[in-house]
């Protein structure tokens, strides 16, 4: 994976040309009109309504303060999704991060979530991250199936952690260690 700075340009599956840059102030109202879908489906992410846009530019800013990554997935010039990993504020915690990403139907399926998640690690590599950890729903299997590609193994699960579609779900903990403990 060859970046740019922090921008990374790749081809989908379906030949389209796919950007991963830091997300700017710019992006978000497209950020707010693109997860609206995710959250009206009100099955893998852990919102029940979009940011305002207002919202958004303070999420934005507090990113950028706390030297998080906040990166668009941009397609034709539109964000059709989002990465992030908002590194521990606990002093005992700087060495970890919480990664979180969605992808809107405008771009799944097409491979970017590998790419995304090659692009999250090589992050969290360079800013000296020794774990990057992730819940997600067991239920989401191909996210799973994403995460353990990526080298992500399961810490913990909560059993019955949420109601989705009227039946409970586990969710799951899991962790990608960037680093050995020696180094």
């Amino acid at each position: 994976m060859e970046m740019i700075g922090s921008t990374y340009t790749f081809n989908a599956r379906n030949g389209e040309k796919i950007t991963l840059r830091p997300v700017v102030m710019e992006d978000a109202g497209q950020i707010v009109d693109a997860v609206k879908e995710i959250v009206d489906a009100g099955e893998f992410l852990q919102k029940e309504r979009p940011r305002t846009k207002s919202e958004e530019e303070d999420f934005i800013s507090d990113c950028r303060m706390k030297g998080n990554m906040y990166t668009a997935i941009e397609k034709q010039g539109t964000v059709i999704g989002i990465a992030r990993i908002i590194k521990g504020e606990l002093t005992m915690k700087k060495h970890t991060g919480m990664f979180r990403t969605w992808i809107n139907s405008k771009g799944q399926g097409l491979g970017i979530g590998k790419e995304v998640m090659d692009y999250s690690i090589q992050w969290g590599k360079e800013n000296g991250l020794y774990k990057i950890w992730l819940t997600v729903f067991s239920e989401n299997k191909i996210a799973i199936r994403l995460y353990e590609k990526a080298g992500f193994t399961v810490e913990g699960v909560q059993k019955g952690q949420v109601i989705i579609n009227q039946e409970l779900q586990d969710e799951w903990y899991m962790a990608c260690f960037l680093k050995k403990e020696s180094e």
